[in-house]
């Protein structure tokens, strides 16, 4: 089975920072496209970056500049460098894969649809 765990959240003020980890078992290989994603109160579910298996990233606009993704293949660890963080962040944060050579698209999306996903950690950014 596969699993994803998230870890890293928190609670920070305007201005600071966090980095969020996922933890990966039982996906086959290198040949995966990761991705945040992250949903607020009241709100639908948005995709915030991505990286496919050659480490090509994709970001929605709100956070370009501010967050960045990353992986570590050896340590199967997908990482959310966040900084300038703004309360409008706030927000559950998940971990997804697809397998697959699919690429990244604009907008912090995987080409193929997510289906792996964790649990989720949560952002709190107070103004």
């Amino acid at each position: 089975d596969v699993q994803l765990v998230e870890s890293g959240g928190g609670s920070v003020q305007a201005g600071g920072s966090l980095k969020l980890s996922c933890s990966t078992s039982g996906l086959i290989g290198g040949y995966y496209c990761m991705a945040w994603f992250r949903q607020a109160p009241g709100k639908e579910r948005e995709g915030v970056a991505a990286i496919d298996a050659d480490d090509r990233p994709s970001y929605t606009d709100s956070v370009k500049g501010r967050f960045t993704i990353s992986r570590d293949n050896d340590k199967k660890t997908l990482y959310l460098q966040m900084n300038s963080l703004k309360p409008e962040d706030t927000a559950m944060y998940f971990c997804a894969a697809v397998e697959g050579l699919g690429t990244v698209m604009p907008g912090g999306v995987c080409y193929y649809t997510m289906n792996h996903w964790g649990k989720g950690t949560l952002v709190t950014v107070s103004s």
